[in-house]
């Protein structure tokens, strides 16, 4: 495809600074910009990249421009980051969509499809699952008893979403992800741990997307749940009955044990590892590799492993840092303060 630098700006309401018709017909990073590319510079330590990208045609943020001419044609928007994501997904919307159930795939008869759905070869999709329209269900995936997945959802090759599981509207849920695995429930008796019963399912809310490799646990009874707007990064672990609100961000490889609610527009950083039975609680930011093993309060940022207050963290660092030297400093008192007392 091809676009003119004046057909993009009409797309993300940008000024043209330069030559409206420069053709443009694939994108670049800033760093290595090719002839016939598009970039952007959102920040003013990208500015160098004006005078010296090779891209013909840049999107940048409107407060880091101050001459009338540059080598580029330029598109001033206020923020180049925003900007260029509503071109990327204007560009995957423009992609279009597959239709239509492939050679291979298995539909039982008491299953629901619903108009515009695509289903990829080899997937399964069991009694009485139900999967709303225009979603699409890539090859291998693995749709349980009594699934119900909603509108406009994305669901990559190799998934796995067990029996009576619940995913909302425009969801994604990236490959070789599971959905509604039995939690990690065992009793102890003198024969051993015996596995307890997983009765519950799991309820993702819309607007949700879920990495590669991740295992979201079924409740043993009742629901895990995942808010809406969250998103989880890739090869995360959510326990059994673990209750997440509305629009976190977890990095990856973090794992959340059992019963552990988690409210609202929270960032956890990646490594991180949060015992059961606790309540984070709203615009919380749980630094990386923290490991927090007990509540936490609205708007506190946590770091460290038992994870305390940033700043208190920080101050506390300093001193890790020079234990050596502090140590050395108090041998050397306690000897001084011996030679005193044999006076």
């Amino acid at each position: 495809m091809e676009f003119t630098a004046s057909q993009i700006a009409s797309f993300i309401d940008g000024k043209i600074i330069g030559d409206g018709n420069a053709l443009i017909n694939g994108v670049s990073p800033i760093e290595n910009g090719e002839p016939g590319h598009l970039s952007f510079i959102a920040q003013e330590r990208f500015s160098h990249h004006l005078d010296t990208s090779k891209c013909s045609v840049l999107i940048v943020s409107e407060d880091i421009l101050n001459r009338d001419s540059y080598n580029q044609t330029i598109i001033a928007v206020k923020d180049a980051y925003l900007s260029f994501q509503v071109l990327m997904n204007l560009y995957q919307e423009m992609q279009g969509k597959k239709n239509g159930i492939e050679d291979g795939a298995s539909i039982h008869d008491t299953a629901t499809i619903a108009e515009n759905v695509y289903v990829g070869a080899f997937t399964y999709i069991s009694e009485k699952a139900k999967i709303g329209e225009n979603s699409q269900i890539y090859p291998q995936v693995y749709i349980g008893k009594g699934v119900k997945i909603g509108k406009n959802c994305k669901i990559d090759s190799g998934a796995r979403i067990y029996d009576y599981c619940i995913i909302g509207d425009n969801c994604i849920i990236h490959s070789n992800t599971v959905i509604g695995g039995d939690g990690f429930g065992f009793q102890p008796t003198p024969d051993g741990f015996k596995k307890i019963p997983q009765l519950g399912n799991v309820i993702i809310e819309d607007d949700v997307e879920i990495g590669s490799n991740c295992s979201i646990d079924r409740a043993t009874i009742g629901s895990t749940i995942i808010g809406k707007g969250t998103k989880i990064d890739n090869l995360i672990q959510i326990a059994h009955n673990v209750k997440i609100g509305q629009n976190n961000v977890i990095a990856s490889q973090t794992g959340i044990a059992g019963s552990t609610t988690i409210g609202s527009w929270n960032q956890i950083g990646g490594q991180v590892g949060i015992v059961g039975h606790i309540k984070i609680g709203n615009q919380v930011k749980i630094q990386a590799q923290s490991g927090v093993n007990s509540s936490v309060d609205d708007r506190e940022t946590v770091y460290g492993s038992p994870a305390i207050p940033y700043n208190d963290y920080l101050r506390s660092y300093v001193h890790f840092r020079n234990l050596p030297e502090i140590v050395k400093k108090i041998n050397n008192l306690e000897n001084n303060s011996k030679d005193h007392t044999n006076e």
